[in-house]
């Protein structure tokens, strides 16, 4: 019985790792595109309360870098989820830490941090395939394809390739770290919490890291207030994901430690 258990659990691992291996290269294929929605009201006012204090602060600590006021022309709207317009990317984000929350809180950091190897090794795997079957040339034969289009698809740039596995491994490090840290802080209590509190900053390293080294300097507009006004709008939606999958950690938890 035992031995079976451990299969069983080691089967609901191999499961995990192609769910975070999965979301991603989905981030990474599919995040060039943006998307733009209206929220109901009520829905959009409720969002807008609950994230208004964040949304405060970070406009009083923008105010004195540029010609922003807190109040009058805010460097983030307080109608903030009036309209959505995010990348259909930030969609798998947050699966990858909450399936890495889950396997290091039942089977500890050594094994969470294989999960990040594991998707780094896929994911500069498929980069290089990539990048070679965007290089080789197209068969004259098939009028058909487009291969202007192909590589507007896969096409990726080295830049951005480089900003994309160094914030993926120093987001997914700090996570496994911050998620022990604060489980030795609560003494294996409040799971919530510590779960929240991890990927809330591993959130924000994960896009700042990658938005300054994708984008940084490459025109006269990009320079660091710019980039934060990208970042930040993304790391709001980041915390609401994170604050929404809060039960799925417990329910992951709880079927992963079932033999």
């Amino acid at each position: 019985m035992l031995k079976l258990g451990k299969a069983a659990q080691q089967d609901k691992l191999y499961l995990l790792l192609a769910l975070f291996v999965a979301s991603l290269l989905a981030a990474n294929f599919l995040g060039s595109k943006i998307t733009a929605f209206d929220l109901p009201a009520l829905l959009a006012g409720l969002l807008n309360i609950i994230f208004w204090p964040i949304i405060f602060i970070l406009n009083l600590i923008a105010s004195p870098l540029a010609d922003y006021t807190i109040f009058g022309t805010p460097f983030l709207a307080y109608s903030f989820f009036n309209t959505i317009h995010v990348s259909v990317g930030i969609l798998t984000v947050p699966v990858m830490f909450l399936v890495t929350d889950i396997v290091a809180e039942v089977m500890g950091k050594q094994v969470a941090r294989k999960f990040i190897y594991f998707g780094i090794s896929a994911m500069l795997f498929v980069l290089i395939i990539t990048a070679i079957s965007v290089w080789l040339p197209a068969d004259p034969s098939r009028a058909f394809f487009s291969q202007e289009a192909y590589a507007g698809i896969f096409g990726v740039s080295i830049r951005i390739m480089i900003a994309s596995i160094i914030a993926f491994l120093m987001a997914q490090y700090h996570d496994v770290w911050a998620f022990h840290f604060w489980k030795e802080k609560t003494k294996g209590k409040l799971l919530w919490l510590r779960n929240n509190l991890s990927t809330f900053a591993s959130q924000f390293i994960d896009s700042t890291v990658f938005m300054f080294v994708a984008f940084y300097g490459v025109s006269e507009r990009f320079d660091t207030l710019f980039i934060f006004s990208l970042i930040l709008p993304y790391w709001i939606f980041k915390i609401l994901f994170a604050l929404l999958d809060t039960p799925l950690i417990y329910a992951g938890v709880k079927w992963l430690k079932e033999k």
